[in-house]
């Protein structure tokens, strides 16, 4: 699993369909123009939470401020939680560092 740092910028990957249905959000990787039905991710409601907000650039640590804020969970906990879970995403794809970031980085 690639490591994420809480100062590295993520969005979601333009990749992917998402959709909510019945208070979950599914996402279907798009492979060749098709969707990749073998891989639909589902998402609770931290994990919606965390995919509304990636709509545009955020931080690890902006995204455990929100969980912490949304649910009053441990910020300790919160920030390993949403690392966790922004590096597995990273790491099947569903979110990407933002192009600019990437190219100021260079």
């Amino acid at each position: 699993m690639s490591e994420i740092f809480g100062n590295e910028k993520l969005i979601r990957s333009q990749s992917v369909v998402a959709r909510v249905v019945a208070g979950e959000t599914l996402i279907v990787p798009i492979r060749g123009k098709v969707g990749d039905l073998a891989s639909i991710y589902s998402f609770n409601g931290t994990g919606t939470l965390i995919w509304k907000l990636l709509e545009s650039p955020k931080t690890v640590n902006q995204l455990a401020v929100a969980v912490v804020q949304e649910y009053d969970v441990d910020p300790v906990q919160a920030a390993r939680d949403v690392a966790s879970f922004a590096g597995e995403m990273k790491a099947v794809g569903l979110v990407e560092v933002p192009a600019s970031v990437a190219l100021a980085g260079d």
